[in-house]
């Protein structure tokens, strides 16, 4: 893959959108002189490096505390996994596109990319059912049969995330054929418009599912004023933020990833490639909000934290025997 360097009428290095066989989509670890930086990988980069640390924190917690085992928790820990991994591989997409120019590498890192960011999706739908079931079968959500459900979604989420990020590497890519290129290089058209269709796919499914958990949430608020005899001014306020939360969770879904989704659809390879950044770069966000909503959030987690900083703390405090002033 030959690739020269544009410069301008001048002579002087062009900007950083770089138009490549005469294809000006982007290209994940695109060849480029080191000097040549494009600001917007540079911000692709830090948010990456975000992610990583903040989902880092979720994993670590949740793996180091016995009590957050809970179907719930197991959930959230594999949404901050493949969040984590999302972030590493926006760091590694960087490092390889400035470093290592090779195109294996560059089809087994936007392989990791996809399968990361599909895990991440899969998984907000995961925990969006989860919570409809808990609502719907409430007393028996804490049985065998959840626990089975939890681990079949978590099987089925990483299965299909795992086949969708292969695709590149065994052969579903435009490396060799420039005119089926997508507006992310090197995947097909083909590829992003099944990308696209099932995140499209997922989203109609939360929305319907959220609908539904409103309704629900609605309904045992209505019940509980009935028994009461009056609806108290907690119950309406109870009712409001948890339907607020719920449409903060779906709108921040909807506002991160649907532009990038649509123009994967409705874009061409020649469009200028900061079209793809401007759309990709707040799809990245959703995985930096992520452990707001679902982990720091939680009161449980937050304990968790607590306990953690202050033992890391107290274990760096010298031990000081008592003098007998002390006393």
């Amino acid at each position: 893959m030959n690739e020269s360097t544009p410069s301008n009428e001048t002579g002087a290095p062009a900007p950083w959108i770089q138009a490549s066989a005469g294809n000006s989509s982007l290209e994940l670890s695109s060849r480029l002189p080191i000097f040549l930086i494009n600001p917007w990988d540079i911000m692709l980069c830090i948010s990456g490096t975000i992610i990583a640390c903040e989902n880092a924190i979720v994993v670590a917690i949740i793996f180091y505390t016995p009590s957050l085992r809970t179907p719930m928790f197991v959930l959230i820990g594999s949404l901050a996994t493949a969040d984590l991994l999302a972030g590493v591989g926006l760091i590694l997409n960087f490092v390889f596109q400035y470093l290592i120019q090779s195109e294996t590498i560059s089809l087994i890192t936007v392989g990791f990319l996809v399968a990361s960011f599909t895990a991440s999706v899969s998984s907000l739908l995961a925990i969006t059912v989860d919570r409809y079931l808990s609502l719907y079968n409430a007393l028996t959500y804490y049985s065998e049969r959840t626990v089975l459900c939890i681990h079949m979604m978590l099987i089925i989420t990483w299965g299909v995330s795992l086949c969708l990020g292969l695709l590149p590497v065994l052969g579903w890519n435009c490396l060799e054929d420039y005119s089926s290129c997508s507006i992310v290089r090197p995947l097909t058209k083909s590829n992003v418009t099944l990308l696209s269709a099932s995140f499209f796919f997922i989203f109609i499914l939360m929305l319907h599912l959220y609908i539904k958990i409103c309704k629900i949430v609605c309904r045992h608020a209505h019940q509980i004023a009935l028994q009461q005899h009056f609806l108290t001014a907690s119950h309406y306020v109870a009712t409001k933020k948890g339907v607020s939360t719920l449409a903060i969770i779906l709108g921040t879904f909807g506002a991160s990833w649907l532009p990038f989704a649509i123009y994967c659809v409705v874009g061409e390879p020649q469009y200028p490639a900061v079209y793809t950044y401007a759309t990709l770069l707040p799809a990245t966000y959703n995985s930096m909000i992520n452990p707001i909503i679902y982990a720091y959030r939680n009161q449980e987690i937050q304990r968790s934290m607590w306990v953690l900083f202050c033992g890391c703390f107290q274990a760096k405090v010298p031990f000081r025997s008592r003098s007998p002033s002390d006393v």
